[in-house]
């Protein structure tokens, strides 16, 4: 019963700070363009520079 009062608290918080992590992602915009990235790799760029 006592590990009980350890690991609520350790759970709550690894949630807490996922959902921050979850609606900071929302709050910079990481998933407005989510076709985009997919479809870049696609497009052959007509620039082609030597390496």
């Amino acid at each position: 019963m006592t590990t009980l009062t350890y690991l609520i608290p350790v759970a709550l918080f690894l949630g807490a700070l996922g959902l921050g992590g979850f609606l900071w992602a929302l709050k910079s915009g990481q998933y407005e363009d989510l076709d985009g990235a997919a479809e870049r790799i696609l497009i052959d760029r007509e620039d082609k520079s030597d390496r």
